[in-house]
């Protein structure tokens, strides 16, 4: 199974085509937050399931501030991240997915790619499609692919 995981579109649709052209076919398309606008349309260029919370930007949306859902055997807490406070750090997030039995809790807000994997959580951001704030600053996302066992492999990949 594969996954790519975006967030922080802004509205901007460019860098999303050109991933989800580099990465197809996928299984699944999981968006982080801060769509601004056009949730319809990435659900059509995706041709998959998409799960898409929103984000400190999407404003007069239907968008969800959190999702749960599965992936494989995995238990997923989708946020933006910014009602956690993650431009401070990533404990308020990854203690509440822990206290609520997720295996992985996925973010954006930031605009940085980050990945922190222990024994009972992984935490993750894909960074920004849009507007990239990690040295270099260059649009990421990030591709989730489960193995022959169910186990999950992650990359961080750029634009």
């Amino acid at each position: 199974m594969k996954v790519l995981i975006v967030s922080d579109t802004h509205g901007k649709e460019g860098n999303l085509k050109e991933a989800i052209r580099r990465e197809q076919p996928i299984d699944m398309l999981i968006h982080c937050g801060d769509v601004e606008g056009g949730e319809e349309k990435i659900r059509q260029m995706a041709g998959c399931p998409v799960h898409m919370v929103a984000g400190n930007n999407d404003f007069f949306c239907d968008l969800p501030r959190e999702k749960e859902f599965e992936i494989g055997k995995y238990r997923v807490l989708l946020t933006h991240g910014h009602y956690y406070y993650i431009s401070m750090g990533t404990e308020m997030l990854k203690e509440e997915a822990k206290a609520r039995s997720f295996d992985i809790a996925m973010f954006g807000h930031t605009h940085r790619p980050y990945l922190e994997q222990d024994k009972e959580v992984t935490v993750l951001n894909p960074g920004s499609m849009s507007y990239p704030r990690q040295e270099g600053r260059k649009p990421s996302y990030m591709v989730m692919e489960l193995d022959e066992k169910g186990d999950a492999h992650y990359t961080i990949k750029y634009i």
